[in-house]
């Protein structure tokens, strides 16, 4: 009897211990499935097609640019990539969507640089830190602006217009596309580097603003080189000077602002392509290596320099950095300036 009882426990002994090792066993084969599964996913990336958002309305430059850009990326990548617009808060919306997106790279954005390092700062925003809450996958172009003053006005340089402005206080102001944009902020740097007294006055667009530059109402305003060269070549305004630290070939003879005395400054404003934090590094990879080619892709420089925009060459690595320089720069001018708003 002894001997039957102990055999029948050592059976239930070794069942158990059978039952919990295939346990165990079905534990890690289905794990290992399951990393293979994801390991798969990203080496067969993209297996769907790629959401691609815009922060604007559709037709407009940064919306036009997105798209051209799209159908290169398309090719590259033998598969659909799909601009899908959220348009508010300068670009922030569609910006935080991308933020709180799955990192799987199959939601990007087109971002654009003021929705990066200037909207959060001057809308107190805590929807999302662009510093810490994206990966930047590729630089695509930039773009300079160019300071432009009516033909009225007697100043034919930087440095006349700021000893005309001080000289005559209350008297000189600038025009702007609205409060806190790329075009106000490059003002408010000149205002700050010189402590000259000039008096902002925002506008729903550049359009109202150029003409009352033409006009006369106002004194100048700082535009999309792309655009104000237009107006030069017509006569209706002068240029200045442009805000990169080069001149711009489409204004080979205008200064740039350090070359006309306002040392150290520089505004560069810039499109790239971003995703959530956390993408796989084959993922960011693939699409890295993508977004230089399309940037090597002779039809699509061809449609970006039509357009006014210059192949930006900063890497990811450069451009992570960039946005956290250009985010403690613009900081300081708005907040020294008292421009956030509440």
């Amino acid at each position: 009897m002894n001997a039957l009882f102990v055999n029948a426990q050592f059976k239930n002994r070794f069942a158990k211990q059978a039952l919990s090792f295939a346990t165990r066993l079905l534990s890690c084969v289905t794990v290992a499935a399951s990393l293979g599964t994801c390991a798969l996913a990203q080496t067969n990336w993209p297996d769907r097609p790629i959401k691609l958002i815009v922060g604007y309305p559709p037709g407009g430059p940064v919306d036009v640019t997105g798209r051209t850009f799209s159908r290169f990326l398309s090719e590259q990548l033998k598969q659909s990539v799909i601009v899908e617009n959220r348009a508010g808060a300068s670009g922030m919306l569609g910006a935080d969507a991308t933020a709180k997106a799955t990192p799987d790279g199959f939601t990007l954005n087109f971002i654009a640089s003021p929705t990066m390092t200037i909207s959060p700062i001057v809308q107190r925003t805590k929807l999302f830190d662009p510093r810490q809450d994206f990966t930047m996958l590729g630089s695509v172009v930039n773009f300079t602006n160019v300071l432009l003053i009516g033909p009225q006005i007697p100043a034919k340089t930087v440095a006349e217009l700021v000893l005309f402005a001080k000289s005559n206080p209350d008297k000189v102001s600038f025009g702007s596309a609205g409060f806190g944009g790329s075009n106000h902020l490059s003002a408010e740097l000149l205002v700050q580097s010189t402590q000259a007294p000039m008096l902002h006055v925002p506008y729903k667009g550049n359009s109202p603003a150029m003409m009352d530059v033409i006009s006369g109402k106002i004194t100048f305003m700082f535009d999309v080189t792309s655009t104000g060269k237009v107006f030069v070549e017509n006569g209706q305004a002068r240029a200045l000077a442009v805000t990169s630290k080069e001149r711009n070939a489409s204004l080979p003879n205008v200064p740039t602002m350090i070359e006309a005395g306002i040392a150290d400054y520089e505004v560069v404003g810039w499109l790239a392509v971003a995703g959530p934090k956390k993408l796989p590094a084959e993922i960011v990879a693939k699409l890295s290596a993508a977004i230089e080619a399309v940037k090597r892709d002779a039809g699509f420089r061809k449609a970006v320099e039509d357009g006014g925009y210059t192949i930006d060459k900063a890497s990811p690595k450069e451009l992570s950095e960039r946005v956290v320089l250009e985010y403690m720069k613009w900081e300081n001018v708005i907040i020294t300036g008292k421009l956030q708003q509440d």
